[in-house]
This record gives structure tokens, C-alpha cells and sequence, in this order.
């Protein structure tokens, strides 16, 4: 470990959540093959007509975790015309939340790491293109109301006429959304590594580029905004998932268009971008690189 005089002085950290304080892609595809596979046995409609029909549904919604999904599938209303499809196939989404529940848990390090910051009086912010409803979802279910002081994420995705989050909702009003973490929404259509979001964190806490870390795992995203605004850049190695098994079932469902496929090669193909600073295996080795201190 570096001595603090040779480590940078910074004030301020700003995180990507998915794949960076939480593997985001292994509680996603355990949770949607659970729910894939139990609709594929209670309804006898073929893997591939569902991919679709789903894929289809999380374009029109702009996300892939989209609350309403079961509901709007032709496949499934065409069999159940009198009935919601989300009461006919309940199993399939029950064993949709019990998987997520049981595979969303932080990387080794983030309690450690963010618990020591906040005694340090040092904080956190978090910033993610997902969704305000799951973000918030996440951050409850991995202990990190509190520890992160502000959230800033998309805003929810759009709902069928006539329905609304709370028609959905099943528990009381105090269960829903944050006790401890400030959430802010981010403009609709700002996406990384657009700097714009950054710059206003930056602004917001009244700290200047060279006192904030970001820490994310994507290398043209997350690593090539920071450097855009200048902030020092450390890159979630360990949370790299494009080459994981699994990864072609995100790619048939997901939500992402052909707009935004040639947007990633573009982004892709922009330049090479190199991190300056890497966490290999352990969200705690940030405590390694840099003197994190009170403002």
C-alpha cells in the first residue's frame, strides 16, 4: 500500500452500480431463466416465440426490467383471454424474484469499502442508467440505503394506459423507495459517456475534477466519461460480463435497438481508452489508490 503523502487527495466518490458494487448480469440470467423456463412449462409456447414477443415488449418500454412484462405478451393473452397473464403464470414470477433476491449481493469489499468512507465523512455517490424503481429495489436488498448519500439513476419506465406503479404495488407505502439516500433523476435519453451528469455530481457537491474518483465497469463508458471531465478513473475490472455464458440470452431479450447497437460500435470504435487505475478483484483496493478525506 502507498503511504497517504503519495496517494491523491480526493474528496469525493462517484460509482456505477450494476457490475460495480453488485454483479448486475448473474442476478439478471438466473432470475429470467427461472422465469423462461417455468413459462415455457405452464404455457407450452416454444423458448424462441417468447424471446421475441419478450424482446419486443422491452423495446416499446426502453428497458429490460420492465415490471408489467407477462402482461403485455400476445402469446400468452391469446391463451388467457379472460385472465392477466401475471395471475395465471404467478409460479414463473415467483421464481423470477426468488432467484434475483437470492443472487443480488455485493462484491467482496463495497460494505467494507463505503462503510469506511462514510466514517471518514467522505461521500458516495452512485450513478446508473437503470431504471429509479430497481435501483432503489437494489440498493435496499444489498444494505446500501444510507451508505450511498445521493442516487442518481433513469427515471421509471412507462406503464400501459391505465396503470400505474401503485396499482401494482402489494406492500405498505413505507416499503417502497429510500429512507436514508437522496434519489435524483437523470434527464430522459442521458446516457453514459455523455459527461453531462458527471459534471453536474461535480457541481452539486462543489468539488473540482481532480478531488473526485469514478469507479465503473465499463471501459468506453464509465472509464472514458471520467476521463472526459477529468475526474480520476478507476475501472471495475472484475465486473466485466460481455463474455460471460449466458450473455447471447441478454442480447435476444434485451431492450437495446438497432439505434442502440450502432451507438455502442460508435462508441467502441471512438477510441482506445486505457484506465489509470484498475480494481482487479476487490471494490477495497480504491483504499490503496487514494487518500479519500473529509471536504
Amino acid at each position: 500500500m502507498a503511504a497517504a503523502c503519495d496517494r491523491p487527495r480526493t474528496t469525493l466518490l462517484v460509482t456505477d452500480l450494476d457490475n460495480t458494487l453488485w454483479d448486475w448480469f448473474e442476478a439478471w440470467h438466473a432470475a429470467f431463466s427461472a422465469m423462461l423456463r417455468r413459462l415455457c412449462e405452464l404455457s407450452n409456447v416454444p423458448q424462441s416465440q417468447l424471446e421475441r414477443e419478450i424482446q419486443a415488449v422491452h423495446r416499446k418500454r426502453g428497458t429490460s426490467e420492465y415490471t408489467y412484462l407477462l402482461n403485455e405478451l400476445p402469446s400468452l393473452l391469446a391463451i388467457n383471454p379472460t385472465s392477466w397473464p401475471s395471475d395465471v403464470y404467478d409460479e414463473a414470477i415467483h421464481a423470477f424474484s426468488r432467484e434475483r433476491q437470492r443472487h443480488t449481493k455485493l462484491y467482496p469489499g463495497v460494505a467494507k469499502t463505503l462503510r469506511e468512507l462514510q466514517i471518514r465523512n467522505v461521500p458516495v455517490v452512485a450513478y446508473t442508467e437503470s431504471v429509479a424503481y430497481w435501483s432503489e429495489w437494489r440498493l435496499k436488498q444489498t444494505g446500501l440505503d444510507g451508505l450511498i448519500q445521493v442516487l442518481y439513476s433513469s427515471p421509471d419506465h412507462d406503464f400501459p394506459a391505465g396503470v400505474s406503479p401503485q396499482s401494482l404495488r402489494t406492500k405498505p407505502a413505507s416499503w417502497y423507495g429510500l429512507q436514508r439516500t437522496t434519489h435524483k433523476h437523470v434527464p430522459p435519453g442521458k446516457m453514459k459517456p455523455d459527461t453531462d451528469v458527471l459534471v453536474s455530481i461535480l457541481a452539486d457537491f462543489a468539488v473540482s475534477p481532480t478531488e473526485a474518483v469514478y469507479v465503473g465497469d465499463s471501459l468506453m463508458k464509465d472509464v472514458a466519461m471520467a476521463q472526459d471531465v477529468g475526474v480520476h478513473d478507476v475501472h471495475a475490472q472484475y465486473g466485466a460480463s460481455q463474455h460471460r455464458d449466458g450473455y447471447n440470452l441478454l442480447r435476444r431479450v434485451s431492450h437495446w435497438t438497432d439505434e442502440d447497437i450502432q451507438r455502442e460500435k460508435a462508441i467502441n470504435s471512438r477510441r482506445a481508452v486505457t484506465p489509470s487505475h484498475v480494481l482487479a478483484k476487490d471494490f477495497s483496493q480504491l483504499l490503496t489508490i487514494f487518500d479519500f478525506t473529509e471536504h
